[in-house]
């Protein structure tokens, strides 16, 4: 299967191509040579699927089988770093998932940014992200997972900030960058503590509880805890960070200002998943020696997944309504793992969370890229600016409504098979988890279904006579991904992954299905009757009910605020201003007083170097006579 290779190569020298000569290219001819090289990806990510998954199993499970793989640096006999391609289940999974979403934003993108200047440089910078994401998910060892980890960065900056004459979407990309690079020292010192421990960077070595290495490791310990729990606590660090776990989630919302392509493309399917992705790479060894930071997983998940359902609540922006829907459904699937242990029926948490990560890529980029079709027609984020827009966007308005159902967890679509097995087994955890995660599943119908109704239903706020629907290139992907979401449901995904990779049979817990469904039409019945006639009247007397309570959700707890006060109050002015003033005054003054001193020195001496040769001829006597005189005085 060496042909895998080129799913990485050929996103990675599309971006070399696009941005070096992409310049001189035609916008059509840039966007042709993309779509094309990422088509070719996705065709390679699928066949591999199918070769993957039709293979026989070894002992019940399917084989980890590494087609490439090359020595980068050598430490010593046993500590290596390799660059290389791991194909297990949850690997070949992601490669479908971010070639198929990343080829419906290349072919959207035809639409939406259509006559948008740098082009060509959009569509190098999507390879590029491709290929990190591409290159994090195959990762044969964690640190080749950490340095494609720095590039999904880097490219997600680029792309953020992709309208870079907007101050907002400056602001927006560096605040992204610079929140992930905290998160990310934490998963460098994890990496370090754990490779240092085990000596290996291997997840062949990392993954497997039973190792000698990782045995030994186990065996040390530092305030209390294993030093391998220490190492997978400052991963989930890093996972944290990238997924938007709270409190480092400020970064997302804001992340909106870029293209909306680029919306549906990192916060939908790849970059904001890349947590989930590390905490499932290394969950035999969370589960086998670090538990209570995997059920501190499980906890911050739900806290994380409870304030972005509520703080969507009261969004008006419909791009920041979904970005705080897709942390929510991120901390789903973070106590999906938190939940859940090794094998058999205690694996079921495990499951349904890759699941759950499968279905809601498809279904959340469908919700951007509705999102971006809308704003396209209508020119605004803001759902005031919208209103009565089924009839101008048939085809959006079905899809969107689509995707709604599925992520309210309505039957028969995949967000309802996902999301259901998630909250039985935090049941099977405990029943207040369960609970809590219900409710949580009841707010995310009803802002959704708010969303939904505030855009195509109600009272129209402009003149809708000349709306239109999206071209092709742009309502294409959402049907695509439309069918996709009503299907992907009844895939039997437990047969192809699980926590120990033998074959797990997904079957509803009828009691938990009923609920769940119950709960979700009741909260979709609430979002109807107060959105669905244009009215204001019942969320306006809410809103003046509780005030204070609104006014917090809008602003977001204030945790934005929070941030700026921590960063500029106490780490500037109490800590960076001081060692500016050291720096400056003792560091720079001491160079200076060096400088100063040497100056006045040479300007004393300054006349031995005149050019005058008498004088010369008169200070080298004067030397010799000096120096005779001491000869004479020692001896």
């Amino acid at each position: 299967m060496e042909y895998t290779l080129i799913i990485l190569l050929l996103p990675l020298v599309m971006f070399l191509f696009l941005g070096i000569v992409g310049g001189r290219l035609s916008h059509r001819t840039a966007g042709l040579h993309g779509t094309a090289s990422m088509t070719v990806a996705t065709v390679a990510a699928y066949v591999t699927a199918w070769i993957y998954f039709s293979q026989p199993r070894v002992d019940g499970v399917f084989p980890t089988i590494i087609p490439f793989d090359t020595v980068w640096l050598r430490f010593t006999d046993l500590l290596q770093i390799d660059l290389g391609i791991l194909l297990d289940p949850i690997s070949v999974m992601m490669l479908v998932v971010i070639t198929t979403v990343s080829l419906m934003v290349h072919i959207y993108s035809f639409g939406y940014m259509k006559g948008e200047r740098g082009f060509q440089r959009y569509y190098a910078f999507l390879s590029l992200f491709s290929a990190s994401m591409l290159g994090l998910v195959v990762a044969p060892n964690i640190f080749q997972m950490y340095i494609f980890w720095e590039l999904v960065g880097v490219s997600s900056y680029l792309l953020i900030g992709f309208y870079y004459t907007k101050p907002e979407a400056i602001a927006a990309s560096k605040k992204a960058f610079i929140v992930t690079r905290f998160a990310d020292l934490g998963f460098l010192l994890g990496i370090l503590t754990l490779s240092y421990w085990t000596g290996s960077f291997s997840f062949d070595v990392l993954c497997d509880p039973t190792a000698p290495a990782v045995a030994s490791a186990a065996g040390h310990s530092f305030l209390g805890a294993s030093v391998l729990a220490w190492g997978l606590g400052l991963c989930f660090v890093g996972g944290a960070g990238k997924s938007a776990m709270f409190p480092l989630h400020i970064w997302l919302p804001d992340a909106m200002e870029g293209p909306t392509p680029v919306s549906a493309l990192i916060h939908a399917a790849t970059m904001v998943v890349a947590g989930v992705f590390l905490v499932a790479r290394l969950f035999p060894l969370y589960v086998a020696y670090a538990p209570q930071v995997l059920e501190g997983i499980a906890w911050v998940g739900a806290f994380t997944a409870l304030y972005a359902a509520v703080v969507a609540c009261a969004q008006t922006d419909i791009k920041r309504v979904l970005a705080f829907s897709t942390i929510s459904q991120i901390g789903f699937m973070m106590v999906g793992l938190g939940v859940s242990g090794m094998g058999g029926h205690e694996g079921l948490g495990y499951v349904a969370s890759m699941f759950h990560l499968f279905t809601h890529a498809m279904f959340k980029a469908l919700l951007f890229l509705c999102a971006g079709a809308i704003i396209h027609t209508v020119h605004s984020n803001e759902m005031s600016a919208m209103g009565g827009l089924w009839r101008r966007l048939p085809v959006t308005h079905l899809t969107f409504l689509v995707a709604c159902l599925a992520i309210a967890g309505i039957p028969v679509f995949s967000g309802f098979f996902s999301k259901d097995e998630i909250l039985t087994a935090c049941f099977e955890f405990s029943p207040a988890m369960g609970w809590i995660m219900s409710g949580i599943a009841a707010l995310t119908a009803f802002y959704m279904f708010r969303l939904y109704y505030n855009i195509f239903w109600g009272k129209p706020a402009a003149n809708l006579d000349h709306m239109h629907e999206a071209p092709a290139t742009m309502t294409v992907p959402l049907v695509i991904l439309a069918l996709v979401t009503c299907v992907a449901g009844f895939i039997p995904f437990g047969e192809f992954v699980s926590s120990d990779g033998l074959p797990y049979e997904i079957v509803l817990d009828g009691r938990v299905a009923t609920t769940s469904v119950v709960i979700a039409l009741c909260a979709i019945a609430v979002a109807t009757w107060f959105y669905a006639n244009g009215s204001q009247r019942i969320p306006d007397r809410l809103q003046a009910a509780m005030p204070r309570l609104h006014r917090a959700a809008a602003h977001r707890f204030y945790i934005d605020q929070v941030w700026l006060f921590v960063t500029k109050r106490i780490i500037f002015d109490h800590i960076s201003a001081p060692l500016a003033w050291f720096d400056r005054h003792v560091i720079d003054g001491s160079l200076n007083g060096i400088a100063h001193v040497t100056q006045r020195v040479s300007w004393a001496i300054r006349r031995f170097q005149s050019g005058n040769v008498q004088e010369y001829a008169l200070v080298f006597l004067l030397g010799a006579l000096v120096i005779t005189a001491l000869v004479v005085a020692f001896i």
